[in-house]
């Protein structure tokens, strides 16, 4: 999948098949999206073409309000999603920033400036609830008429929905922050799961025998938070059990090198002989969220810290012992 940042590039398809969205999560719903995009364009012999944004453009209006609490939870970092959108088979994608100039861009003025001039979009694929340009004033009807007059084809996909409930961004925000995972397992068709490069943290695990690996998640605000049973990919042939904790941690001092941003810490029930002390570093690893033992909870001093690690060791150790007695008898 080729990636670009705006649509101001020489390597651009100069026509696509085209779907519009923030895709966060990339859950079932845009799953069967992308799968009708993919066929359209290959009977229309173009490229399929995602457009996403970034910020999200509810981060963007939070900020300008000063209302930060109106920004939705995040589920997926921009790593992620283009991760899952080419794992759907998207030929290119268009990363656009959502700013003040694309924000006030009335809808025909998106039309013809991204869509036409920017992007030849010759089919464009848009979800039953679509809304676009200054003031969310533009719908489907408009798109079509533009179509009709401008030469591309639009279609409407309806409601995508797993057990008569309908999946979206937000029933998967839901889920994660209830801490149901197989819920979000179910909305997503794969375990939820943050990936990213092993950055240095403070050290403190070491110190106290837990030794973590520590990915950076890139929002403020993630759907997801708490101590999980986790698997990790990406340090050997084997995916490997750990407990970890997504959240945000309490800087030390002014320099601490964490700087209270949003952690994913990750301690591996079995670490690999073969990576060393520093191996890790640097890697891209995966770690899949499977099981939520409990919230944050915070402890007096490093004692109770590392007898509070200790007990969430044990309870993944039981959670993947009784997943594997499940899958054990599943194949009786």
């Amino acid at each position: 999948m080729r990636i670009f940042r705006g649509f101001h590039h020489p390597g651009i398809a100069p026509a696509c098949a085209l779907t519009i969205g923030n895709f966060d999560g990339v859950h079932r719903g845009h799953q069967a999206m992308l799968a009708l995009l993919n066929s359209e364009a290959r009977h229309r012999g173009v490229p399929s073409c995602v457009l996403t944004f970034e910020p999200h453009p509810r981060d963007f209006f939070a900020a300008m309000a000063r209302k930060p609490d109106i920004a939705p939870a995040r589920i997926a970092t921009l790593r992620d999603k283009l991760t899952e959108l080419h794992r759907c088979g998207v030929d290119q994608c268009v990363v656009l920033p959502f700013d003040a100039r694309l924000a006030s861009q009335v809808p025909m003025a998106f039309i013809d400036n991204v869509l036409v001039r920017g992007l030849g979009a010759k089919y464009v694929l848009v979800g039953d609830d679509f809304r676009f340009g200054a003031k969310r004033a533009g719908d489907y009807a408009m798109l079509d008429a533009a179509g009709q007059e401008r030469g591309f084809d639009v279609a409407r996909m309806n409601s995508y929905e797993v057990h008569g409930l309908r999946v979206s961004s937000s029933a998967v925000r839901e889920a994660l922050g209830a801490g149901d995972m197989d819920r979000v397992t179910a909305l997503l068709g794969r375990p939820y799961s943050v990936s990213g490069h092993v950055v240095h943290g403070r050290k403190l695990g070491r110190q106290l025998g837990f030794k973590t690996l520590n990915l950076r998640f890139s929002h403020w605000k993630p759907a997801a938070s708490g101590i999980f049973a986790v698997r990790v990919e990406g340090l050997g042939p084997e995916p490997l059990p750990g407990v970890a904790n997504l959240g945000i941690r309490p800087s030390l001092d002014p320099q601490d090198v964490n700087g209270g941003r949003v952690l994913l810490e990750t301690h591996c029930l079995e670490w690999p002989h073969g990576l060393g002390e520093e191996g890790a570093y640097g890697k891209i690893i995966q770690v899949e969220l499977l099981h939520k033992l409990h919230d944050e909870l915070k402890y007096d001093g490093l004692d109770a810290l590392t007898a509070g690690i200790r007990k969430d060791c044990d309870e993944a150790r039981a959670f993947f012992a009784s997943t594997r007695r499940q899958t054990t008898r599943d194949r009786i």
